[in-house]
């Protein structure tokens, strides 16, 4: 499977590991592996997490306060957030 990233959620991305980064030298790259971590893990397989009520997908970061929710579409895994979990719950549910 192919993954894919909407622009927001790759702009989330950068944004959010370059906040750590600016915070401890080496946090912001942690929290890069980490995302990159989850990532492949989606990709071994992508059905492991349970489809939630909007057909989209979650994974949360065992370290760092973030999920990643995405959506299965045909041989693509679209990445639609890496989203805080303690901020604006569902902000990014439009983006389906």
């Amino acid at each position: 499977m192919i993954i894919e990233f909407l622009d927001e959620a790759e702009q989330e991305l950068f944004e959010a590991a370059y906040w750590y980064e600016s915070k401890e030298a080496g946090l912001g790259i942690r929290f890069r592996d980490e995302i990159f971590h989850i990532l492949n893990r989606i990709v071994d397989d992508p059905l492991l997490w349970r489809e939630r009520t909007g057909g989209y997908r979650r994974v949360n970061c065992p370290i760092f306060p973030y999920y990643v929710p995405f959506f299965i579409r045909g041989d693509k895994i679209i990445i639609a957030a890496i989203a805080h979990d303690h901020r604006k719950p569902s902000y990014w549910k439009s983006r389906a």
